[in-house]
């Protein structure tokens, strides 16, 4: 693959667009959209073009926050991570930021196309994405919140697809786990974070609490969740405990990756609450997609 192109797909960070997906059928399901798609074993095309706008649009939109996360991170990553597109002097500085500015509106404009709703939520995300790239993420606090409220905004995109936001509450479950996982990256580079471990492995504890509570008032059996929740808490608690045992930058890398690629099983678990196993089983099918992208292309 020709060396710019590469460079431009290194900035959209391929491992993670499939979580962006799985939030977004995450969110069709607890729509009570997916009946619908196949409505009396009949696909339904008009239905199954919005779903499929909106798992476009969110891709684009957080591919396009992350390559403008990496032009707003230009003189940092020139001495932390000189490795990255820019700082290599693969990819123009310029020509970044028109690439990730398009790539937001492109994601608005296929939101747009499912639902009215859909696009202003879209508009919201890539405002969002935005103050967090630009402003917020240097704080301690707003940073991380900012961007679980991104994570918490794609999972309300995909409950959209119907021109209506059913279960709005459930989206503070990813704010909290984006919170988490954030606040575990502070350490990445320097490691000495064990402060920061211990309070995602609470909020860690609490999204899981979340998802049963969310599962329990749903009127699906938790048998049917458990599975689910189970392999997610092995996901993220087992790295988790090695990055505070040995709180070096590797360890806690590995806990941040395996915390932003278990999003897709969290996104299955919230979707089986109201929905079938099968469905779950579904978005779960992008794990090893986003895991065999990680081997080749950077997560964090």
């Amino acid at each position: 693959m020709n060396a710019v192109l590469l460079g431009y797909v290194h900035l959209a960070r391929p491992a993670n667009l499939p979580t962006a997906a799985a939030d977004i059928l995450a969110g069709i399901a607890l729509a009570g959209a997916v009946p619908l798609l196949t409505a009396d074993g009949t696909p339904q095309p008009e239905l199954l073009l919005r779903a499929a706008s909106l798992v476009m649009a969110s891709v684009l939109l957080y591919a396009g926050g992350v390559v403008l996360n990496d032009v707003f991170d230009v003189e940092t990553d020139r001495i932390e991570r000189p490795e990255r597109p820019i700082p290599k002097g693969v990819v123009p500085l310029y020509a970044a930021a028109v690439f990730g500015a398009l790539l937001l509106l492109a994601g608005i404009i296929f939101a747009a196309y499912a639902h009215r709703l859909s696009g202003l939520i879209a508009i919201f995300l890539a405002i969002s994405i935005l103050l967090y790239d630009a402003l917020l993420k240097k704080y301690s606090v707003a940073g991380p919140l900012s961007m679980g409220i991104c994570r918490g905004l794609n999972l309300l995109l995909g409950m959209s697809i119907l021109g209506e936001l059913p279960h709005p509450w459930v989206a503070v479950i990813p704010v909290v786990y984006i919170f988490a996982i954030t606040l575990i990256s502070r350490g990445e580079v320097h490691g000495n974070n064990k402060k920061h471990l211990q309070w995602a492995g609470l909020l860690y504890a609490f999204v899981m609490l979340g998802v049963l509570i969310w599962a329990t008032t749903s009127g699906e059996s938790l048998l049917v969740v458990l599975p689910f929740l189970l392999f997610f808490g092995s996901m993220i608690f087992l790295p988790l405990v090695r990055a505070y045992r040995f709180n070096s930058p590797e360890a806690i890398r590995k806990a941040v990756i395996s915390g932003v690629l278990s999003l897709i099983i969290l996104d299955a678990a919230l979707a089986v609450s109201i929905s079938t196993w099968w469905y779950g089983g579904l978005i779960v099918l992008l794990l090893p997609l986003s895991a065999a992208l990680s081997k080749l292309f950077a997560v964090t």
